[in-house]
């Protein structure tokens, strides 16, 4: 008999074990998958969290106010008391984290909230990351880690502010200077982990040292239900009792019925990690809970490549390309936040790039100047001019629309669809591009058309919650020892998305107040 079962080993789930532990309660974790992490260690372990200590020691002011302002604003239709929630308790989940795990923060600085122009946004950004994170601290446990989602050699880890200048290593001397200094973190005493990795191994050494088991290959059945109250949870055919369950079991992005009932899409896009199929959204509905969002992903243009999608990040704000539909045009702000890209996608599209963009900018992890694989040709067409381009890709406007591109790109601002005119499009910009560092001309060919797909971090509807994590009926009763967070929950940014971390940043504190309600702590 436990006093707490959280289900999921992800942030959300390590935050509330963490909250639970701490607090003195008989805490299990069981996870579905071989390995503990799930999304969470596959991810660039960024925390968006407004009004952060560590964000104020950089010097960046914030307020209470100014962050409810901006979430209002972009997430009207989030209730109130969930929005006022997260921003009461984020910044004392982040310091609760800090003094109970050998993690530390630093701010991603300037990685502007992604609409800093909104009423209430922050150009200069609200995000912080782990610092790079010693195994040694963990142990033997490390095996047990779940694997990145882009690997990298040996050796060499890379934060978040290491990859926006990692961008531009054939551009800009600090590119030149931070691959040295990532080069040079491999002989430092002691293997190192960043981003999600090192978000996960540091919430895992704190359970541990709060003698917290994570029960690996055990997937929750179903709901254990007694005196008209969560009591626990059945794992195949064994009955785990428990005052409090905590579902933080990730969304449904790989369950192919739910996503073609409530997205009209498949599962072959999603970066989430396979152990995500939807279980604990399962069980709450059987259990009562309703549900909300279940039509929203975190969504982001992606590449489709033979071992996998390619979540795109700075290689559509850099200079030199455009995103076109299918018949060749122009539709949004190429830099524009990657939900808002993939919402605008209203059918086949492509990112369209010169030779010139290619010899100065990495392409999906592939250095500058080097080719593009030979086994990306289903995603990959490239012809010596604009012309065979487009016949090639069958986009009739393509060429009058480089041509007007390119007009815009000399003259420095793009009346048609704003690129470079936010603080959020320059942060993954090229600085040394004048006057703008999201805008060129294509002019030189070989030319080339990469196919773009409505990719996604993970789903982001879930059970509805109350603004202390616990689980709700349609007609907003409680279900009594059921609780919410992360993907499993409808998400606190509605159909939005804040800033860098916005995922990550309300999953940890809606754990945090779900262990903070179960074990009547304090902030």
């Amino acid at each position: 008999m436990y006093d707490v079962i959280v289900v999921g080993s992800g942030a959300a789930g390590m935050t509330a074990a963490l909250c639970t532990a701490r607090h003195g309660l008989r805490t299990l974790v069981v996870e579905k998958a071989g390995h503990y992490g799930g999304s969470t260690a596959r991810s660039g372990g960024g925390i968006w969290v407004p009004n952060n200590a560590v964000v104020a020691a950089g010097g960046i002011a914030d307020s209470p106010e100014r962050a409810a302002t901006y979430l209002a604003h972009i997430a009207p239709e989030v209730p109130a008391e969930l929005r006022q929630a997260f921003l009461d308790a984020g910044p004392a989940m982040l310091a609760f984290v800090q003094d109970h795990t050998p993690l530390r923060f630093r701010w991603v600085r300037d990685y502007a909230d992604y609409y800093p122009e909104a009423p209430g946004g922050q150009p200069r950004g609200r995000s912080v990351e782990p610092l790079p994170f010693n195994v040694k601290l963990l142990g033997e446990e490390i095996r047990d880690l779940e694997p990145p989602y882009v690997p990298t050699p040996a050796g060499i880890v890379i934060t978040q502010t290491d990859y926006r200048w990692l961008t531009l290593i054939g551009r800009h001397p600090r590119g030149v200077l931070t691959a040295a200094k990532v080069f040079g973190r491999r002989f430092l005493p002691g293997r190192r982990l960043t981003m999600g990795q090192a978000l996960v191994a540091g919430l895992r050494a704190g359970l541990k040292a709060l003698g917290v088991e994570i029960r690996l290959d055990t997937a929750m059945t179903d709901l254990h239900h007694e005196n008209g109250r969560v009591a626990g949870i059945t794992a195949g055919d064994r009955l785990v009792l428990a005052e409090h369950v905590v579902l933080a079991c990730g969304g449904f992005e790989h369950n192919e019925r739910m996503r073609k009932q409530h997205q009209n899409t498949g599962t072959e896009w999603t970066v989430g990690a396979k152990a995500n199929t939807g279980d604990g959204i399962e069980a709450g509905q059987r259990a009562g809970a309703a549900v909300g969002l279940m039509d929203e992903a975190w969504w982001g243009p992606s590449v489709p490549l033979p071992r996998g999608p390619f979540f795109l990040l700075a290689e559509r704000s850099l200079p030199g390309c455009v995103l076109v539909d299918g018949a060749g045009r122009r539709f949004v702000n190429e830099a524009a936040p990657y939900i808002d890209v993939v919402n605008a996608m209203t059918g086949d599209t492509w990112l369209v790039f010169d030779h010139t963009y290619r010899g100065r900018y990495p392409f999906c992890g592939i250095p500058p100047r080097r080719p593009l694989p030979r086994r990306w040709k289903e995603s990959v067409l490239t012809a010596p001019s604009l012309e065979e381009l487009a016949r090639q890709a069958g986009l009739p406007e393509l060429t009058e629309t480089v041509r007007r591109f390119n007009a815009l790109a000399v003259d420095g601002r793009d009346t048609d669809f704003h690129r470079g005119d936010s603080a959020y499009d320059r942060y993954y910009g090229d600085p040394r591009n004048k006057p703008n560092p999201n805008l060129a001309p294509l002019t030189t060919g070989p030319f080339h058309a990469v196919r773009i797909v409505p990719g996604d971090l993970g789903t982001k509807g879930g059970l509805r919650t109350d603004a202390r994590a616990r689980v709700l009926r349609e007609d907003g009763s409680v279900i009594d020892g059921l609780y919410a967070a992360g993907n499993t929950s409808a998400s606190v940014m509605g159909h939005t998305y804040a800033g860098a971390g916005a995922t990550l940043g309300p999953a940890m504190t809606f754990g945090y107040l779900a262990g903070l309600d179960i074990s009547g702590g304090e902030r």
